[in-house]
């Protein structure tokens, strides 16, 4: 059995796949656009014809892990809420450079620093609004 995140970002998928390549590493494994599917029925999972170049499925791979992605319905309002990707790093230097760039056009939500569980922890929503947690194994 295996678990993994599916992120919705609704429109914007293609973007923070890059955006993602750049910062983390991360590799397409596969993508799908949604023209590439067979004709789909009316109603409220329908996605405009204009989305058809946008991303139905992709798989990315970020260091060991397969994270999931989507543009959605293509809604422009992605809602990142209730969870966290949590990033386990080998060292601090490592640790404050991947928060660094998380954070490049996203919050701070609790600054990198030494905490009682690790030398270097912290939270940061990126760009599209997910929310990572940085992290040094002690």
């Amino acid at each position: 059995m295996q678990v993994q995140p599916y992120l919705f970002f609704e429109g914007r998928c293609e973007e923070a796949a890059d955006y993602y390549r750049r910062t983390l590493g991360a590799e397409v494994t596969m993508l799908m656009r949604f023209k590439e599917a067979p004709p789909q029925p009316s109603g409220d999972c329908a996605v405009p014809p204009e989305a058809a170049e946008k991303v139905m499925h992709m798989s990315l791979r970020i260091g060991e892990t397969t994270i999931l992605a989507s543009d959605g319905r293509c809604q422009g309002k992605p809602s990142f809420q209730g969870f966290a990707l949590s990033l386990t790093v080998a060292n601090a230097a490592e640790a404050e450079r991947l928060f660094n760039a998380l954070g490049d056009g996203g919050q701070v939500q609790m600054p990198l620093g030494k905490t009682f569980f690790s030398p270097s922890f912290g939270m940061v929503a990126d760009r599209f609004g997910v929310s990572w947690m940085v992290y040094v194994a002690a």
